[in-house]
């Protein structure tokens, strides 16, 4: 069950050995969440907060969606459930990879016990990898662009961190086109 499954991953320990900052899984999900949103690991700032997506690209995350804080953190609606759950460190260029351990000894557990999910929103190339495996495509432009591929099941998205701002610039298309119609999905899957 569920309620018996999340605080095992919220005490796990299994990759604390590869963690500089130490182990603090976060996630959020309950049985009756209908959105599934997979990003690929929580931040410094998540990490400190223990709340998932409270920075700059949970900001623009929710603006695309469409979705108030208070609709976004409701988790009888929205679960919350990245790649990894733990802050992975930080690399040359930015935090590291989310750690492989998490995905595969978790997900299959707890994805069977979240039966109501309509949507998943794959969030950046590691989620869009975990998830569609041999179906992404080469590149994560690629991928969002064939975004009507893979509903109704999975959208996938990039990563609205702003550090993409180049990859906005260079892609207006995304907002303009994708952001509206995954408004309207969003608002179909929660109250349709």
């Amino acid at each position: 069950m569920l309620e018996e499954l999340l605080p095992q991953i919220r005490a796990c320990q299994l990759c604390a050995a590869h963690l500089p900052h130490g182990p603090r899984p976060v996630l959020r999900a309950a049985t009756s969440a209908k959105l599934m949103i997979v990003g690929q690991a929580p931040g410094t700032k998540v990490h400190a907060t223990g709340i998932p997506w409270n920075d700059q690209s949970g900001k623009r995350l929710r603006q695309w969606l469409g979705l108030s804080p208070e609709e976004f953190y409701d988790e009888q609606n929205v679960a919350i459930v990245p790649t990894a759950f733990c802050y992975p460190g930080t690399g040359r260029s930015g935090d590291l990879p989310p750690r492989p351990e998490c995905f595969q000894h978790w997900h299959p557990q707890l994805l069977p016990l979240l039966p109501n999910i309509k949507l998943t929103l794959l969030i950046g190339t590691y989620a869009q990898k975990a998830f569609l495996g041999s179906a992404a495509k080469a590149t994560l432009t690629e991928t969002v662009e064939a975004w009507r591929d893979y509903l109704p099941k999975y959208l996938p998205l990039p990563h609205p961190s702003p550090r993409n701002i180049a990859w906005f610039k260079r892609h207006p298309w995304f907002e303009m086109e994708v952001v509206p119609t995954l408004q309207d999905i969003v608002q179909a899957t929660l109250h349709g």
